[in-house]
């Protein structure tokens, strides 16, 4: 018996929640249940993360949550608890299964059964941007490879788990050289462990075609946190089924299972709400503990009920479904088809399945660190950069020298082009001289003598090389 976290949430989170547990009780679902409130009535009883401390201790004890949707008050001040749940407990794999259902809902897609599986707690969604000059602002892309690690393992584990036979990585490796570069190395890498596997590689902007066009040639698809957001809208709608579709959210110790739907207040408490979206990522859930077999059952009850045409009202066609039903009388059908299978759906298959055990990540042995150089970026309103190049080499240090200016990644410095438009947000690289090193105290005093100059500098970065291999940037047209 597994004791689980449940919140019914907000709006019709408390309807398709009693729907969902009728049915996985049904099945034989060997779960406990512990209720906490999250949500609305948390905010406004003057919450504004929405979940008390108590709530939060009884979450991370029991470690699977699973999550109805909940409404965020409306005006300044309330934090979306989705993405602190996600940031707090390290709920680093957020997968979202994307399947067909036709004839049975409209599609132009009929042969569509793909999971993305997106990295869900860094890249450009670390949320850290500056402005740094009048003109141009920088948001942090941040890989590391404890992140793409997790993220690639996880994918591979969850295609055994539920016998799929490809991954696929998404990147722009081809222009971030350096971070995505990572991501798409370690996928080479995991990818090795696995050859009963399928793996390939695609550049996410091509990629996204062939999900929009061809979704039939993918499996389950593994990419970085921004990338994994777009693609999994872009797959979900090609289903034709956004308000069908579960998600979980995965970590080395939590897990939170939802609809990815949200409260729909307007509709509450009519019984016409369906409650498919929250019983997917049940099913999910009840494959992570180790149920297969009951999450089996379920999802070929639903699936066989979909099929007889008991529809709810969002995907009620003419001419295709058979009866329109509230949200328990669907419940109550889908109960009733336990132990059925479906004959025109692919029926699900993953009874044997044992749940996932991650390895914890283990950080490898430290490379050999050489500071090689050092990027000084400036905020410079002149357009010349042969203008800019004389005051820069005004403090140069012994030994170090001005090597490329450029101008939103396009070296303008030498040899640049005057057709170059250029903002006021310059990087100057500077490096050692042949025979020369560099060191901190070294950049310190190239930033004594820009002060001394009235060179306004905006930041610095270090330029290392890792084991003897450059880890940084060429200029574009270097």
């Amino acid at each position: 018996m597994k004791k689980i976290t449940v919140a019914k949430g907000d709006g019709i989170g408390p309807e398709i929640m009693e729907a969902t547990l009728n049915i996985i009780f049904a099945a034989g679902a060997k779960v406990e249940i512990e209720e906490i409130e999250v949500g609305e009535k948390v905010y406004l009883a003057g919450n504004s993360s929405g979940i008390s401390s108590e709530a939060w201790e009884t979450i991370r004890r029991n470690k699977v949550f699973l999550k109805a949707p909940i409404t965020t008050p409306q005006g300044g001040g309330y934090k979306s608890l989705n993405v602190t749940t996600r940031k707090f407990l390290g709920l680093y794999a957020n997968v979202r299964p994307c399947m067909s259902l036709h004839p049975f809902v409209k599609t132009k897609h009929p042969i569509m059964d793909m999971v993305i599986v997106r990295e869900n707690e860094e890249d450009l969604y670390a949320g850290i941007e500056h402005q740094q000059t009048d003109e141009v602002i920088q948001c942090l892309k941040l890989i590391s490879r404890p992140g793409c690690e997790k993220i690639v393992r996880y994918a591979f584990e969850f295609a055994k788990q539920q016998n799929r036979k490809k991954v696929t990585c998404f990147t722009k490796d081809n222009i971030m050289k350096q971070t995505d570069g990572l991501f798409h190395k370690v996928f080479d890498e995991i990818a090795a462990e696995y050859p009963e596997i399928i793996n390939e590689h695609w550049i996410v902007d091509i990629g996204a075609a062939k999900v929009a066009d061809t979704p039939e040639e993918f499996d389950v698809i593994v990419m970085p946190n921004l990338y994994g957001d777009i693609i999994s809208d872009i797959a979900a709608q090609v289903t034709g089924s956004v308000g069908l579709a579960g998600s979980s959210n995965i970590g080395e110790e939590c897990a939170m299972f939802e609809a990815i739907h949200g409260s729909a207040p307007t509709i509450a408490n009519q019984n016409v709400a369906n409650p498919s979206g929250l019983l997917q990522g049940a099913v999910m859930m009840l494959n992570h503990i180790g149920q297969s077999e009951i999450a089996e059952k379920i999802q070929n009850a639903w699936l066989k009920t979909l099929e007889e045409g008991i529809h709810t009202q969002d995907i009620f066609q003419d001419g295709i479904s058979k009866q329109k039903v509230g949200t328990k009388q669907f419940a109550e059908a889908i109960i009733k088809n336990l132990g059925n299978i479906p004959s025109v759906l692919k029926p699900a298959s993953y009874a044997n399945n044992s749940a996932l055990h991650l390895p914890k990540y283990k950080r490898k042995p430290a490379s050999k660190k050489d500071l090689v150089g050092v990027d000084i970026f400036v905020d410079w309103k002149g357009n010349n950069p042969n203008e800019l190049a004389e005051k820069i080499k005004q403090i140069e240090t012994e030994g170090i020298k001005l090597s490329m200016i450029t101008n939103r990644g396009i070296k303008v410095w030498p040899d640049g082009f005057k057709e170059t438009f250029c903002t006021d947000h310059w990087r100057c690289r500077l490096t050692p001289k042949p025979e020369k090193e560099i060191n901190k105290l070294d950049i310190i005093h190239l930033l004594q003598n820009a002060l001394e100059h009235d060179i306004d500098t905006i930041k610095t970065e270090n330029l290392y090389a890792f084991d003897g291999k450059a880890a940084y940037s060429l200029g574009q047209g270097q």
